[in-house]
């Protein structure tokens, strides 16, 4: 990896909204970013639901795949396994400073906020968090139970970032693909990723005016 490209993790879950994350990972890829890609084995049956795209259950074999339906280069993918704990991900001193968990389960917060780390996933979450990065949870729920806000309350005052799917209409969307870019462009916007997904809001309407 070159030293100027810069790495992140990013994590799919098992909650709807597989297209949220297929579309972030294209677009970070697009950005040169380096992205490690985790993915639980409730995500996979999301994404075969949600997407049509059934990955292999191998690390390598899902990389592939999702190489080939991206057409994107192989040297910017790392998918890791979810007992990888080899995986950069892993540690402190290897792990990138940002991470985007997009979707995010109720159940995958619940795990963060109370540090279980039972999988690579649930790890890299902590490992960003003790090493204050950056952490955003694009939760999909509704509606949220006070048990998920509780959670949530908690990993927000410890400086993660919570996002839940909740696309905006201003921009008036004419497709699906539009409320995903809506999403998408937001989370971007937080990586400091530029991007022109979606019009800023005041300065179309000022232009027109």
């Amino acid at each position: 990896m070159a030293s100027s490209q810069k790495s992140i993790t990013l994590a799919f879950t098992g909650a709807s909204g597989a297209p949220y994350g297929l579309r972030l990972l294209e677009c970070l890829l697009a950005a040169d970013y380096k992205v490690y890609l985790l993915i639980s084995s409730a995500a996979r049956v999301v994404l075969a639901t949600e997407h049509d795209l059934k990955l292999p259950a191998g690390a390598e074999a899902a990389k592939k795949a999702l190489v080939a339906h991206l057409n994107c280069d192989s040297e910017k993918l790392e998918v890791c396994g979810k007992e990888d704990w080899f995986s950069p991900v892993a540690s402190g001193s290897a792990a990138p400073k940002q991470m985007v968990v997009c979707p995010c389960s109720a159940g995958s917060v619940a795990a963060i906020a109370h540090g279980m780390s039972d999988n690579l996933i649930e790890r890299a979450a902590d490992v960003v968090m003790k090493e204050r990065g950056q952490l955003l949870l694009v939760v999909r729920e509704t509606p949220f139970s006070t048990l998920h806000l509780e959670n949530m309350h908690k990993l927000s005052q410890m400086g993660v970032t919570i996002m839940p799917a909740a696309p905006g209409f201003y921009h008036q969307p004419k497709s699906i693909e539009d409320l995903v870019d809506f999403m998408v462009a937001r989370i971007l916007d937080h990586l400091g990723v530029e991007q022109g997904l979606v019009p800023r809001w005041g300065y179309d309407q000022r232009s027109e005016s």
